[in-house]
């Protein structure tokens, strides 16, 4: 009974916060180890002692451990708790964090289902064209389900040949290029026209661009774009923007005096 007394009223010992709050002591003189949650004061015998003000830090502690958070995160975003405004400031943080996971793992979500698809498309199981996959589409490259279609041999290529910002710089001005091919073929622009010699210029510059001019590539290539039925928004224009540019790249190879297939004639 002497010892009880020795507590002050409103006051817990490290046992007594741990039963309340559903963790161990050994989680509470962790935290305090760490400098996350130490205890409000100490009795007169030395023991450390809890208020439930420190719960509501526990409480922001526990919940940023759930999202994910390393202590090192969490020490710098504690917030005071001294006045109403800073409890209120500490939850709005906090409903802020949580957003923001939620964002993030909807995103998982959606990257996980969108693999689930392509890996079923796939003959055989290829770990590591499934991690190019991932990689593409946490890069939001639309153009993700195009990695199924190269062999080891054209993904070891575009590894080496572009990283994360100089590949999405080149699909974003592959497909911006494909657009203006699109809007052409809409509007009926002979292929053996200027304006149409122009776009296919910049556009046999990215194909040299993309095989750092090694022309063994083009095969492959051609391969790979060859679409009979298309399955997505993206191979219905890529379709359109292929039959277009076949009379087209032919009108620019002669004129040109090249042959990709060989050597650069005269």
């Amino acid at each position: 009974m002497a010892k009880q007394r020795a507590i002050p009223s409103g006051f817990m010992t490290v046992g007594e916060a741990a039963k309340k709050t559903g963790v161990t002591v050994r989680t509470l003189q962790y935290y305090d180890k760490e400098g996350l949650l130490s205890p409000s004061a100490e009795s007169e015998g030395g023991r450390r002692l809890y208020t439930d003000k420190d719960f509501i830090t526990l409480h922001q502690i526990i919940s940023l451990k759930s999202l994910g958070f390393s202590l090192n995160d969490i020490k710098q975003r504690l917030i005071s708790l001294e006045t109403p405004i800073d409890v209120a400031n500490a939850l709005t943080k906090q409903a802020d964090d949580i957003r923001e996971k939620i964002e993030q793992l909807t995103a998982s979500l959606k990257a996980i289902e969108q693999l689930k698809a392509e890996v079923l498309q796939m003959q055989t199981v290829n770990f590591k064209k499934y991690a190019d996959i991932i990689v593409n589409l946490q890069m939001k490259n639309d153009s993700y389900f195009l990695i199924k279609r190269f062999d080891d041999d054209m993904l070891d290529h575009i590894r080496n040949q572009f990283d994360k910002e100089s590949g999405l710089n080149f699909m974003d001005r592959f497909n911006r290029l494909s657009d203006e091919i699109v809007q052409l073929q809409k509007e009926n622009v002979p292929p053996e026209s200027e304006k149409c010699q122009q776009v296919v210029k910049e556009y046999w510059s990215l194909i040299t661009e993309f095989t750092n001019g090694d022309m063994s590539m083009l095969p492959k290539l051609m391969e790979v774009g060859n679409i009979d039925t298309a399955a997505n928004v993206w191979e219905e224009r890529q379709k359109i923007v292929n039959d277009y540019l076949e009379p087209a790249l032919q009108v620019y190879f002669s004129k040109s005096g090249i042959n990709p297939f060989g050597e650069v004639e005269g």
